[in-house]
């Protein structure tokens, strides 16, 4: 595949003739390990402050800013970051670290050079809107060390079905930016974020896991991605369907476990993003309110349990009938043993029950799964009946309870100067990107970095700074901040 030749030479692709995992899977071996600096010193580099307020209960938790749209990086003092900083992946090496991050409405991504302090050095963007094509969303960092294959940095495209996710590497060449990098194999989706899964749930096989933002007809779907070992090009493609064919997600009930399993998309990769959602209708797979971003938790052989957002639509068009999730939902997914193509899906928390536990859900986009809690974060509903600027909440696995952590701070107290339009903005104008948990690859517990997506903050100097010339007068703004303390 011409678009894809150095992700073949740097991933070491390999036949498919031999798997035998989709009718009888055979598991193998698999482990990995961290990283450590002891020359990292956490601070603020940035002039921009970290724009979240701490909730009550989480006073103790130190936020830095590292580098926003109003920073000049002294290595590249050309490059200016672009908005809407979502899907993102941290990579030690060598001595510096190097920070992959989506620009989701630039249709950009960028990298970002750290120094062994943890300073952030130099920018630029290994792929450009001409070289994307579609927005970029959520994302994944794959290391050889986690996942058995990489490291690459898998981000999903998403501005319709017929989006492709994309690869990139850490040798990619920085002057080559237009270079289109289509992980054709997963096949086109609207998708927010394509995740693999770790090499020791399944050893021996590359799964990935596919959320279908989409809110059209046929509704977002869970894919999944199966093949040997590192091969991005040659595996088959299935979509989530509970065993009795029931379709509608409304119809799921908060603490309730049903059988699931995944079916085979015909000939997904080479289909158009049509003909998988029609498929996918004819299998009758599970049509969801906008499948957003997915994790799996960590630690204790918990590597198959996996969460994701649905982040709902609104109850008008092709939800008139509010068969699918209105104000966003959370789900666990707990995939067999032997066999990824089967398993039980229970549904967590349940935004559309305005009275129960997650009834302040306005639209849960991404997330993030430690250990012990799940991490989710909100978008604006653009609905007009928010009640609060975004949260990103704490899910306790063990004991069921669901906090507050941070909202995102607009200033709205009007205590300094009206910070980049957000005081006058609506409730949940701004959002989250990802929350990545860094804390193996900087050897610091309990470490995060943190994306937030200030929609607000326009500039006519941020217009095109990804070097494209598709997103010419894109100018938001955006930020990336460290937390340290957050419970993993």
């Amino acid at each position: 595949m011409k678009n894809l030749a150095k992700c073949t030479l740097a991933i070491a692709l390999v036949s498919l003739s031999s798997c035998k995992y989709i009718d009888d899977f055979n598991p193998g071996d698999g482990g990995g390990d961290g990283g450590n600096n002891d020359e990292i010193v956490l601070k603020n580099h940035s002039v921009t402050p970290a724009l979240l307020l701490k909730k009550d209960g989480f006073s103790d938790i130190e936020t830095y800013s590292l580098f926003s749209s109003a920073d000049t990086f002294e290595g590249t003092p050309d490059y200016i970051f672009g908005g809407s900083a979502d899907g993102a992946g941290l990579l030690k090496e060598g001595e510096n670290f190097t920070y992959f991050v989506n620009n989701e409405d630039n249709y950009a991504i960028s990298r970002i050079t750290f120094d062994k302090t943890f300073k952030p050095v130099e920018g630029a963007y290994v792929l450009n809107s001409d070289g994307s094509g579609t927005r970029v969303c959520s994302a994944t960092l794959a290391t050889p060390e986690v996942h058995g294959f990489g490291p690459i940095f898998i981000s999903a495209g998403e501005s319709g079905p017929e989006s492709q996710s994309k690869g990139v590497l850490p040798s990619d060449d920085l002057t080559n930016a237009s270079l289109p990098r289509p992980l054709t194999g997963l096949g086109r989706w609207n998708a927010e974020n394509a995740m693999p899964m770790p090499k020791e749930a399944y050893p021996g096989a590359t799964v990935i896991i596919i959320g279908d933002d989409d809110s059209g007809t046929y509704g977002g779907q869970v894919a999944m991605y199966v093949s040997q070992t590192g091969d991005l090009e040659n595996g088959k493609v299935f979509v989530l369907r509970r065993k009795d064919k029931n379709t509608r997600e409304m119809d799921m009930i908060t603490g309730n476990t049903y059988d699931v399993e995944f079916v085979e998309v015909p000939n997904a990769s080479t289909n158009t993003g049509e003909q998988n959602n029609m498929y996918s209708e004819e299998l009758m797979s599970i049509a969801f309110g906008r499948v957003e971003d997915l994790d799996y938790r960590k630690g204790d052989g918990n590597e198959r349990e996996v969460y994701f957002n649905v982040t709902g639509q609104n109850n008008s068009g092709a939800n008139a009938d509010y068969s699918r999730s209105k104000y966003g939902r959370v789900y666990k997914l707990k995939m067999d043993k032997n066999n990824p193509l089967k398993g039980k899906l229970t549904l967590v928390l349940d935004g559309d029950d305005r009275n129960g536990i997650a009834k302040e859900f306005q639209n849960p986009d991404n997330i993030c799964v430690t250990k012990n809690y799940v991490y989710v974060q909100e978008d604006p509903n653009g609905y007009g009946d928010e009640t609060h600027d975004s949260y990103l909440y704490q899910y306790d696995i063990k004991t069921g309870g669901l906090k507050v952590v941070f909202e995102l701070d607009h200033d709205r107290n009007g205590a300094g100067d009206d910070i980049y339009g957000g005081r006058d903005a609506r409730f949940g104008a701004w959002e989250y990107g990802a929350l990545i948990d860094v804390s193996e690859t900087l050897g610091i517990d309990d470490t995060f970095m943190l994306c937030i997506q200030t929609h607000t903050w326009r500039k006519d100097e941020f217009k095109g700074v990804d070097g494209g010339s598709i997103r010419p007068n894109e100018n938001q703004g955006s930020e990336v901040v460290l937390l340290k303390g957050l419970a993993r």
